[in-house]
């Protein structure tokens, strides 16, 4: 039965895995260059998604939006009512360091969060929440089966993306170690311990708090082929 923001009616169609960027663009330009005999599964509020096959294997993609709120409401529907045992968020961060470059591939080991979401959930009180380890373990095998770079650690998952203070990521990266930041990480763990389900977050830098580079939005959209090539290969 569809939900309130998914309109897709039989389930069968949704994967057990789902890679999840945030921009519903990336998730048709992944389907439209990687996937085969792809079906599009949503269009609710544009926020494509589809599911087609990668190598054989049965694989949905969808956009989840950008923040935790929105993360939040796509991520709980695919795990409570369609059934998905997999998310792994493929996203774009701003690196807190200067030892990583754009374009680098970053696996989210944990995240941390001033938010209250996992709270309000029911879920933890911890302001860090862990990737799933197993799932995690499988996406380290397939990067280095592609011979691609992964860093691993702590990121920072934010509900602000303007903050008044442009510095304060210097005492986040200090205090927390968070290596980047995003805004979703910490909502998909939080609904993935809440439903039993596994989640994890593969992520490019996409621009640089330290250094102030940065990449397009078409770049942003196309051209982070490594992160989703690791995604599609991991075998689940």
């Amino acid at each position: 039965m569809a939900t309130a923001h998914i309109e897709l009616n039989d389930k069968s169609l949704i994967a057990k895995t789902v890679l999840m960027p945030g921009d519903p663009l990336r998730a048709k330009f992944i389907a439209d260059t990687y996937l085969k005999d792809v079906v599009q599964i949503n269009g609710v509020r544009n926020m494509l998604g589809y599911t087609g096959t990668y190598k054989g294997r049965k694989i949905t993609v969808m956009g989840s939006g950008m923040g935790m709120p929105s993360i939040g409401i796509y991520s709980y529907e695919l795990f409570e009512f369609y059934d998905v045992d997999n998310i792994i968020r493929i996203g774009s961060a701003g690196a807190y360091t200067d030892e990583l470059n754009l374009y680098d591939v970053v696996l989210v080991k944990n995240c941390f969060s001033e938010s209250t979401y996992a709270k309000t959930m029911g879920v933890s009180g911890r302001k860090k929440l862990p990737a799933t380890k197993a799932l995690n373990t499988k996406i380290k095998r397939s990067a280095q089966k592609l011979n691609i770079k992964i860093t691993e650690g702590t990121i920072h998952s934010s509900d602000v993306f303007y903050r008044m203070n442009p510095d304060e990521y210097k005492e986040i990266y200090e205090k927390h170690g968070a290596l980047c930041v995003e805004m979703e990480s910490f909502a998909l763990f939080a609904n993935a311990i809440a439903t039993g389900k596994n989640a994890a977050c593969i992520l490019t830098i996409s621009d640089s708090l330290v250094t102030k580079e940065a990449t397009s939005a078409i770049e942003r959209q196309e051209a982070f082929t490594k992160m989703m090539e690791i995604a599609l290969n991991t075998k689940l």
